[in-house]
């Protein structure tokens, strides 16, 4: 079973949706007992960091989600809050990536939103058969600052971490429910890690 943690974000019922289409029944939980008994756990969203944290904190959720075990997806929203912190309210994050995430400067159009490719790519089970040359759907006004755990690199006013990576945990800026043939194949990867 693939748990989906409900936390006070938006876009989680079209992540349920992409893996139903995918052939994977899945529950959008806040249960402890769901969530650390699932086979993998995907922590998508879309919205604001600090009010996220306050629904994690107020549930326990932040300390189940860094104790868990299994292979965890943030998503977006969920990518930004695996990293130590948020520019975002200032807010304290979970901690799993040693970075933090930040505004993007007012060069362009904030939001980042549309489609765009990587500027590097490591190789790893997430990313099998991607190249620079794919495409993934972005919406986002904050983004995480390239570091040890990142895996893939978009560029959109600076370079930023698309797609991290430390021990059971991954994430990805972009929406690969959104994303096409792309998405979902990058979510398959990540469910059959």
């Amino acid at each position: 079973m693939i748990a989906i943690i409900k936390y006070n974000a938006g876009n989680i019922r079209s992540v349920q949706n992409a893996l139903t289409r995918l052939g994977y029944e899945s529950i959008i939980t806040d249960n402890p007992t769901e969530i650390i008994s699932a086979d993998k756990v995907i922590f998508p969203g879309v919205g604001e960091a600090s009010s996220a944290m306050r629904y994690l904190r107020e549930r326990n959720l932040d300390e189940l989600i860094i104790s868990l075990k299994q292979p965890v997806l943030g998503i977006c929203l969920g990518l930004q809050l695996l990293c130590k912190s948020s520019e975002e309210g200032d807010t304290q994050c979970l901690g799993i990536f040693d970075t933090q995430t930040k505004q993007f400067p007012p060069k362009e159009k904030v939001p980042h939103m549309g489609w765009n490719n990587f500027s590097k790519l490591t190789p790893s089970e997430l990313l099998k058969n991607l190249t620079l040359e794919d495409n993934v759907y972005y919406v986002h006004s904050y983004y995480a600052a390239v570091c040890n755990n990142t895996l893939a690199i978009c560029d959109y006013i600076v370079p930023f971490s698309s797609v991290m990576q430390k021990n059971n945990f991954y994430a990805m800026q972009f929406h690969p429910e959104k994303s096409a043939a792309i998405g979902e194949e990058l979510l398959n990867n990540f469910l059959n890690i």
